[in-house]
């Protein structure tokens, strides 16, 4: 069975958050075919969680938080995601600001 692209993924990303009324942005494209997607989480501004986009010993894929535990160490969530960015050059990270993201990660990822 074909898998969608993570460019696809990404896209259809911001587009769902853009018409739910929120704000999505990319801060670092990855590769375009089998990119891992980390996103980062706001609501108004004020951080939320980090989500990785990983594959899971099902079979499927799964969203999972990762990072440090509190949200708002802006400095830990930094050296984190520069981390991942090292160990993975293909890393996309998206930012989405909207109310309760996860929720409409989880949302989107049933439809994916």
């Amino acid at each position: 069975m074909p898998r969608l692209t993570s460019r696809f993924l990404v896209d259809l990303l911001l587009r769902r958050t853009e018409s739910a009324g929120g704000f999505a942005t990319v801060i670092a494209k990855g590769d375009e075919h089998s990119g891992t997607i980390l996103l980062q989480c706001r609501e108004r501004g004020v951080p939320g969680p980090l989500l990785e986009r990983r594959f899971s010993a099902s079979g499927h894929y799964i969203w999972e938080a990762v990072g440090p535990d509190d949200p708002k160490d802006g400095e830990s969530r930094a050296n984190y995601q520069n981390r991942r960015q090292q160990a993975d050059p293909d890393l996309w990270i998206v930012e989405l600001d909207i109310a309760d993201a996860p929720r409409l990660v989880a949302e989107w990822a049933a439809l994916t």
